[in-house]
């Protein structure tokens, strides 16, 4: 980069002598002089530097924001550390990865944790063995390094939100006295939903380039494990939905159903026939936003997706991994499709989200709630929605890049020399419809396309070098993205 600003400073220098010394020099040749010196100016810019700025402009609060946010049910307390160091502390060789959709052993987690590290995709599993687990837990919590944080979708979003002053936050979920006394003051915690013991979640975190054994990280990611009961059976979710007549909130932010893995089959139905009466029972004016987690049972999403859950709430988060997982799990457009190979292509993401919304979302001729989606991956973010129903997403879809890139360097600010730019400059908007071809210009980094009455908002995200912590960086994208949308009222 030093080379562009010694020429920008050299051409400086000589349009500067030319004024002084030639006022004789037509006014045309020195205007043209001076315009190659701001193009040469602004080229020397990066582009991480000009979409930063061009994010500033654009993040912008909404004319109707949110006083009070109900948030629920899931909330653990959340050890970090090295993955690698923890299965060396128990004493585990590294060896070829296989996916386990549960873990039953020390054997399963040393071959899943190897088998999501090698992809460098995040994962969670449900660990069968309580005592095992507590074995691992207390080895892990022990560590040098470990360390503890508020854990939990539904935690890690009210304690992001929670930050701005203006917020009053309500955390309904399995709530122990560590989490607790992690929790940010301006979270209101109901009494009902207080536990004597924690639930304790083990994140295994891996660097870019990190190697164990014969397997290397592409990127930095994380793998969790944890033995939850409560939050497996939503044991607060009927102590939430109770609470709210009372707190009177604004927004409602649901998750933890992907926690229900955990059950047996008949648990799981069960359980979640009675999650779809309780939500049944919020107020249809008070919005809901459900945030989704990695999943591993095909029968599980397809219930959440067709026993009316998505046709109950109003906005989704998610992932790359549950977006795929979602369409295979409903035979959706591309459902063929096994993994993504590297930085998940803008137009299959497209076609899924656009299916989402046409095939669970409201219509003229569908009742259902749902008009809104936040897809995020670590290269780029696409808010969705249907037209009508949400503002402000231009300043919102920013406002989650940019919680990207500050949570995962754990800075204030986006410090450019920190960050870089993963996104393609080009991409189509389609890979089976008629696709519009779309170049990406740094200075107006928010791309904006319609397709059947739905709206698509696209921004890159400045992946950080030297990752701090990825832990909760969807829960922070997500909630970020709320706090900067508005709802109309219909």
């Amino acid at each position: 980069m030093w080379h562009k600003s010694v020429c920008v400073g050299l051409l400086a220098l000589a349009v500067g002598y030319l004024c002084l010394l030639g006022p004789e020099l037509p006014q045309s040749a020195l205007q043209h002089l001076s315009a190659s010196l701001l193009g040469g100016l602004r080229r020397a810019r990066s582009l991480e530097s000009r979409m930063v700025a061009a994010w500033q402009a654009a993040i912008v609060r909404p004319a109707r924001g949110w006083a009070r946010v109900a948030v629920g049910v899931n909330a653990c307390v959340d050890v970090v550390l090295s993955g690698v160091k923890l299965l060396e502390a128990l004493g585990l060789d590294p060896g070829d990865g296989k996916n386990h959709a549960v873990l039953n052993s020390r054997q399963d987690l040393k071959e899943a944790f190897a088998y999501f590290m090698q992809k460098g995709a995040a994962a969670e599993r449900f660990f069968s063995d309580a005592e095992a687990f507590h074995h691992i837990a207390q080895t892990a919590s022990e560590y040098p390094d470990a360390q503890l944080y508020v854990g939990g979708n539904a935690a890690l979003i009210g304690q992001k939100l929670a930050t701005n002053p203006d917020l009053k936050i309500l955390l309904c979920g399995p709530v122990g006295p560590k989490l607790h006394e992690l929790l940010d003051d301006n979270i209101v915690v109901p009494p009902e939903s207080m536990q004597e013991g924690d639930e304790f979640h083990l994140i295994l975190e891996y660097q870019a380039g990190e190697e164990w054994g014969q397997v290397k990280a592409p990127n930095a990611n994380r793998f969790i494990f944890s033995h939850d009961v409560s939050n497996g059976a939503l044991n607060m979710l009927e102590v939430f939905v109770s609470s709210l007549d009372e707190f009177q909130p604004d927004l409602v932010v649901l998750s933890g159903l992907h926690m229900m893995e955990g059950q047996s089959k008949e648990m799981r139905q069960k359980r979640l026939l009675e999650a779809v009466a309780s939500i049944s029972d919020i107020p249809t004016d008070i919005p809901i936003h459900l945030e989704l987690a990695s999943m591993t049972d095909q029968d599980l999403m397809s219930n959440i997706m067709h026993q009316q859950v998505f046709p109950l709430v109003n906005s989704i988060g998610l992932n790359e991994q549950e977006l795929l997982f979602l369409t295979q799990s409903a035979s959706g457009p591309h459902a063929s499709l096994a993994s993504w190979n590297g930085v998940p292509d803008v137009g299959v993401v497209s076609d899924i989200l656009f299916w989402i919304l046409k095939e669970h979302g409201r219509t003229t001729d569908r009742a259902s709630d749902l008009t809104r989606i936040h897809f995020h991956t670590l290269a780029y973010h696409i808010l969705v929605t249907v037209d009508g129903y949400w503002g402000n997403q231009i300043a919102a879809v920013a406002a989650g890049a940019r919680a990207a890139g500050t949570q995962a360097c754990a800075m204030e600010t986006i410090d450019t020399s920190k960050v870089f730019l993963k996104a393609p400059l080009e991409f189509v908007t389609s890979q089976t419809e008629a696709p519009s071809k779309i170049s990406l210009n740094p200075d107006e980094p928010v791309v904006h396309w319609h397709r059947e009455g739905i709206s698509f908002h696209f921004t890159p995200v400045l992946v950080c070098k030297d990752p701090v912590r990825t832990v909760g960086l969807g829960d922070a994208i997500s909630a970020e993205g709320l706090l900067y949308s508005e709802v109309y009222p219909q």
